[in-house]
């Protein structure tokens, strides 16, 4: 009978690998959320903040709202879009989502 109790002291002692290994998923988990999500967003921020950085006059954008327009004045912290041919607006740099092709806006401005 001692013998028997002795073995299961033993083998219940030697349980401290199991620790790490029962944090390896956890461990595992994060390192997947960084690859998948946290990683791709801050190179969309990224590519979007040099995207502002880089508009200039005559840049066809879309603003927040889906404000579809042409820049036509630019200063350090807003851009003014022209969206009519006589209506313009004045938006925050950051407002600014998408860089658009040129010539992708018809009839707006002079070349109508």
């Amino acid at each position: 009978m001692l013998i028997s109790s002795a073995y299961a002291q033993s083998a219940g002692g030697t349980g401290g690998g199991d620790g790490l290994m029962g944090l390896l998923p956890i461990v595992l988990m994060f390192v997947l959320l960084y690859f998948m999500m946290i990683r791709p967003q801050m190179k969309r921020q990224k590519e979007h903040k040099l995207m502002v950085e880089a508009l200039k006059s005559g840049d066809e954008v879309i603003a927040a709202g889906g404000i579809l327009g042409r820049i036509t004045k630019v200063s350090d912290s807003y851009v003014t879009v022209e969206v009519g041919e006589s209506s313009q607006i004045v938006v925050q740099r950051g407002a600014v989502q998408t860089l658009l092709p040129k010539g992708t806006i018809k009839g707006t401005g002079k070349d109508a």
